[in-house]
């Protein structure tokens, strides 16, 4: 495979990263209105909407394996969307950004080559440490707590983005599983918040829907056919990063030196865990004779 197309996954991944951070910053401003699980079900219910508008999947390009793969995908992206707005509720966004990227550290190490790797996740817990500083209480443990498993969610959602992607076209799979996880969102916490809506919120939603988790998620999809996991993963160490300067510039938050020693800390980590690897495209089969997943 081509250094161009490791360049393009890269591009795609950062600006995936970015849409994800901008996203995220401007949500937070909605929590006071709508709580954050309500937050994290408008985007979903939106972004499912708008998918299944402009995608409009066709049953035929799905097997009964990729069609129960999207829709644990869909239940993985809610997931990790209902836990991370939960973090961000109680703990800074840079500290819950560094803490859920956990995850893709943790496939990045699986994934990886050489001993040396085994070495990274005990950089990232120093870092998650001076992050959270348990000695002086400075952090939320119940925020902690939903960024470990938002974390968890994460790495099920990069290994998952990826087998969806290798086999169904375009962001096909997107479609389908997008569309459940604004269904599971909805069904958390859609009663919740039936009476807080208003025209001007659901305005606001189509546009966060666009740039979290619309854009991000094809980017992601798109990325994962044209790198490894593993340099996916690394590549995600840079989210940390991201989430400090977006919650600095947007959110006033400011951290302290060992905050941000202990940020630098977990992405020297994930840099660390696996630095290149692109991967071959695999053949999508663009349409399946006999469907079984009906």
């Amino acid at each position: 495979m081509t250094r161009n197309t490791a360049n393009t996954g890269a591009m795609m991944a950062l600006t995936a990263m970015l849409c994800v951070q901008l996203g995220l910053g401007i949500s937070v401003g909605l929590i006071d209105r709508l709580g954050p699980d309500g937050v994290a079900c408008l985007r979903l219910v939106w972004a499912g909407v708008l998918l299944l508008i402009i995608v409009r999947p066709r049953p035929s390009a799905f097997t009964r394996s990729t069609f129960i793969a999207c829709i644990g995908l869909g239940v993985v992206t809610a997931a990790v969307t209902l836990l991370f707005m939960a973090a961000v509720d109680r703990i800074p966004l840079g500290t819950a950004s560094a803490i859920e990227f956990l995850g893709p550290l943790g496939v990045a190490v699986v994934h990886g080559r050489g001993r040396g790797r085994l070495a990274w996740p005990g950089l990232a817990a120093v870092g998650v440490v001076l992050l959270t500083q348990p000695w002086a209480g400075a952090v939320d443990p119940l925020g902690v707590a939903f960024a470990l498993a938002a974390a968890g969610c994460w790495a099920a959602y990069i290994l998952l983005t990826q087998r969806v992607g290798d086999a169904v076209t375009g962001i096909t799979g997107l479609a389908v599983s997008m569309p459940v996880a604004g269904l599971t969102a909805a069904l958390v916490a859609g009663p919740s918040i039936f009476g807080r809506l208003t025209p001007e919120v659901l305005i606001i939603g189509v546009g966060l829907a666009l740039l979290l988790p619309v854009v991000p998620f094809a980017l992601e999809m798109l990325a994962l056919r044209r790198l490894t996991t593993a340099a996916f993963g690394t590549l995600m160490s840079l989210e940390p990063a991201f989430a400090l300067l977006i919650g600095l510039v947007i959110l006033h938050q400011v951290p302290g030196p060992a905050a941000v020693v202990g940020i630098g800390l977990v992405v020297a980590a994930g840099i660390g865990a696996a630095r290149t690897g692109a991967r071959a495209i695999t053949p999508i089969a663009t349409r399946v004779e006999q469907p079984d997943y009906a």
